[in-house]
């Protein structure tokens, strides 16, 4: 029986299915991987769903030399620094992005970047295309990617992050555009992109989080933004200020109908004390994730918010300095009661003496979203040491460094993929923990797939991307 108030959650439709066959696959970025005898020329491994998940029905590994694939293997292009599995055009075939952040471009510069979509198909790969280039040197297009339809039209936008800017790629009608969302200082840092629908009108949105300290002067920023169809670009709605964010993911956790943006490894950048933008300053220990809870339309996004780390009742663990929690989070109902759970990643966690062994946890969603009208939360947590998961919790794991969500056995019932790209001396796994618990799980790498990897260190597991 659903609790009361809860509606029945429908399965999702897998749009990361590549190959066409019905069941969700699973895309490890590997950017640091070798290629050609290039390093850190870089990979994209898409893992193939099937009647046993990811990680036992082989997988593909998508490279700038894979035929009708834009450009050309290079040392330090970091093919797959960003990934993401999604069905641009509708036809049941999901679309692989990948970012490429260090690409060199003819007439624009060295690190300019470039996002490149390839095709999925029952037959493999397909032709490939250029998304958008960076348009001068160290622009590095590609370091973060993301796809939703902003417009509300029947084809997805491609938003893309480089370095100190966002853009988007928006088809209208029968043109196509390229618009800036946001330019800024970014620290160097990837820009941080999320998409759902925070306004509550039916057409998704985009989350955008950045931050930078000391120079040229420091800021912080969540910000939402929808498409503003009379003036043909993208509008900033609502912001958080002072809060420096490594993820964001969207969710309906409490259930209401609205989607809820969260924000992982939240942290207070300046200093102000004027509207602690995370929540609880106790509660940004070892990392704290902040909620902001959407509203009918006739309300106002995020005036309702709640806080948790690993002090918080109900959370495993202590929250420790350098911990991370929240660092990667991902969105699934896996317990299928019609209220979205959220998955999060704690890399730096110290799983006994092991520091950066690294962990993840599984938040559950209730009538209050992920903690109960007590302040208390209802979640479970995994390592290598959990009985069920294979392994062996090692210094420098950093499990949990990337975390995924997808129906990879078609069973109704979301799996939880963990990467763990320290694994083995930085060679790097993955684990699929079934229906989002530890009996039956997996770990596969590029080892036990039968990928190239020459011993060196390929980081294998983060990013991760699937649904």
């Amino acid at each position: 029986m659903l609790p009361t108030g809860a509606a029945t959650a429908a399965p999702a439709a897998a749009t990361s299915d590549f190959n066409g066959d019905g069941y969700a696959d699973l895309a490890v970025g590997v950017p640091d991987g070798t290629v050609g005898g290039h390093a850190k020329a870089g990979y994209v491994n898409v893992v193939w769903g099937g009647p046993r998940g990811v990680g036992a029905h082989g997988s593909i590994r998508v490279t700038q030399a894979t035929p009708e694939v834009p450009g050309t293997p290079e040392a330090g292009d970091r093919f797959g620094a960003a990934v993401t599995l999604t069905d641009l055009n509708g036809d049941g075939i999901a679309e692989l992005l990948a970012g490429v952040p260090g690409e060199d471009v003819t007439d624009r510069g060295t690190d300019a970047g470039m996002v490149i979509a390839v095709g999925g198909s029952k037959d493999g790969p397909g032709p490939g295309s250029t998304v958008l280039t960076g348009p001068s040197p160290s622009a590095a297009y590609g370091k973060s990617v993301a796809a939703a339809h902003l417009t509300g039209g029947d084809n997805k936008a491609i938003v893309v992050g480089g370095t100190d800017k966002v853009v988007a790629r928006v088809i209208v009608g029968e043109d196509s555009m390229v618009t800036t969302v946001v330019a800024a200082p970014m620290g160097g840092r990837a820009p941080v992109l999320a998409t759902g629908d925070f306004d509550s009108d039916g057409t998704p949105d985009l989350a955008v989080a950045y931050w930078t300290a000391g120079t040229p002067h420091t800021q912080s920023h969540v910000r939402l933004w929808k498409w503003d169809a009379e003036r043909s670009e993208m509008a900033n709605f609502w912001n958080t200020d002072n809060a420096g964010v490594t993820a964001l993911a969207a969710g309906d956790f409490d259930g209401d109908g609205h989607d809820d943006l969260a924000l992982g490894e939240c942290r207070e950048i300046a200093d102000e004390n004027i509207d602690d933008p995370c929540g609880p300053e106790k509660l940004a220990k070892g990392g704290g994730i902040h909620l902001h809870y959407g509203s009918p339309a006739s309300g106002s996004f995020g005036t309702r918010a709640q806080t948790l780390n690993q002090d918080t009742a109900g959370v495993p663990g202590v929250a420790e300095d350098g911990d991370r929690f929240g660092a990667a989070l991902a969105v699934a109902d896996v317990d299928r009661d019609g209220r979205d759970d959220l998955i999060a990643g704690a890399p730096g966690e110290a799983v006994g003496s092991k520091a950066k062994a690294g962990a993840a946890w599984l938040l559950r969603g209730g009538a209050k979203g992920l903690l109960d009208a007590g302040g208390g939360a209802r979640s479970v947590a995994w390592n290598q040491d959990t009985p069920g998961v294979p392994g062996v919790a090692e210094a420098g794991d950093i499990f949990g460094a990337a975390v995924a969500a997808g129906d990879h056995d078609a069973d109704r019932t979301p799996d939880v993929a963990v990467g763990s790209p320290g694994e083995n001396a930085s060679l790097g796994a993955a684990w699929l923990l079934p229906k989002g618990a530890p009996g039956g799980s997996v770990a596969f790498s590029p080892r036990t797939l039968g990928l190239p990897y020459l011993g060196t260190a390929q980081k294998y597991g983060n990013p991760l991307n699937s649904r």
